[in-house]
């Protein structure tokens, strides 16, 4: 049963659905030749907030009416709020709806920009199910999990640049690789690019430098919640790794979701971890549920060929956030960290191409009847994720596509 603290919304279709006023992402948009503001999604509507904002002289209205995210995620959370509990107002009182109707415009005539300049790009390794499977490939003879993976949450420093939102076309990289049975490496495209299934946290408040933040801040600076594909070339990588870590491999495409939900959306999916085993030293302990029930669903073409669900990930976000500056490195504003592949147990829970063929030695079937065991030039991949929302049925998390092109002359 759907209950409400507020009413439900008056917008006709969106009451009960994926993009009620339990979620509310935010975006950049335009119409036309019109500068790019911030909007949200309700339903399948946008809403113009910068001028119902101005109106309103709401304050903070000038962070609606910028042509990036910037300023509402440096806000902070008190404005975070005001301005949601503000939006939800606008959106299910029947009084508002003539003063907001004229600013609604529908989800098919705008242009989505991307959201906001990443500061930073960091990502994680978080998936224990991941970490095994990765573990089992590539090192069939020793233990899967390295000794330090369950004391810390092993990540990399990314490449803001390459952050690119849904629907940008991902260009096949080139670099050097080695075949195991070469005796030196080759450089050309790669035969073996993969996806990696996971969720992205965008950071708002910044922090100096030689600062930390603890495990109870998370939600003072961290805004919200994007899909995230982190495209990767694993013949690349696994020669360039040795012993630093993924530098080409991944640097070339990281593709987000152009929708940010804020946390605030995903207050019903908020679970309990699994038992970590050794306990976490005291920096990155957590207090209550830290995990979330995420369901995401990856699509290769239109068909589906895996179901891996957020719940089963060993750290959380929380906790990622509390080792990323544990050594005192700043937050700033635009930062963005991502979980890493989300896996779990189960043979259609796997997040990457790389688990799914088990390293190529186990084709994936698709319904033509072709097979991948990586992704092939033309090859379209699709994220998409539901959460349980605040009303008792499911949000929605913005999608986030891109297209496989062949390698640049």
């Amino acid at each position: 049963m759907t209950t409400y603290e507020h009413g439900p919304t008056w917008v006709e279709g969106a009451a009960g659905g994926p993009f009620d006023v339990d979620n509310l992402p935010y975006a950049v948009f335009s119409v036309g030749g019109d500068q790019p503001r911030v909007g949200a999604r309700i339903g399948d509507l946008v809403v113009d907030l910068a001028p119902i904002a101005a109106s309103d002289m709401m304050a903070g209205a000038e962070a609606l009416a910028q042509p990036t995210l910037a300023e509402l995620l440096r806000a902070g959370r008190p404005t975070w709020d005001s301005t949601r509990s503000w939006l939800i107002a606008l959106l299910t009182d029947a009084a508002e709806q003539a003063g907001v109707e004229p600013f609604l415009v529908p989800i098919d005539e705008v242009t989505l920009h991307a959201p906001f300049a990443v500061a930073d790009y960091v990502d994680f390794y978080a998936s224990i199910d991941h970490a095994s499977n990765a573990g089992r490939i590539f090192r069939p003879n020793d233990p899967p999990l390295l000794p330090n993976w369950k004391h810390l949450p092993v990540g990399y420093h990314g490449r803001a640049g390459s952050v690119v939102i849904s629907g940008t076309d991902v260009t096949r990289p080139c670099g050097q690789r080695k075949s195991p049975n070469g005796d030196a490496p080759t450089y050309g495209p790669t035969a073996r690019l993969d996806i990696e299934a996971e969720l992205g946290f965008v950071v708002g408040v910044p922090t100096r430098l030689g600062a930390r933040v603890s495990t109870a801040a998370f939600a003072d600076h961290v805004f919200g919640v994007t899909l995230l594909n982190d495209w990767s070339a694993r013949d690349i990588q696994g020669w360039e790794s040795r012993p630093l870590g993924p530098f080409l491999g991944k640097s070339f495409a990281t593709s987000i979701s152009p929708w940010i939900t804020p946390l605030e959306a995903l207050a019903a999916a908020r679970v309990d971890l699994p038992t970590q085993d050794p306990e976490p030293l005291p920096y990155l302990q957590v207090d209550g549920p830290a995990g979330f029930d995420i369901d995401v669903e990856v699509r290769l073409g239109d068909q589906v060929v895996s179901r891996p669900p957020y719940s089963t990930m060993y750290w959380s976000p929380a906790q990622m956030l509390a080792h990323l500056t544990a050594n005192g490195a700043p937050l700033r504003t635009g930062d963005l960290y991502g979980s890493g592949t989300i896996s779990g147990p189960e043979d259609d829970q796997l997040g990457s191409l790389l688990e799914l063929s088990w390293g190529g030695s186990r084709p994936v079937e698709l319904a033509d009847g072709s097979t991948r065991t990586y992704l092939e030039d033309g090859d379209t991949v699709t994220l998409s994720a539901t959460a349980p929302g605040a009303h008792g049925g499911r949000i929605a998390l913005g999608d986030v596509t891109g297209t496989v092109r062949p390698a640049a002359d």
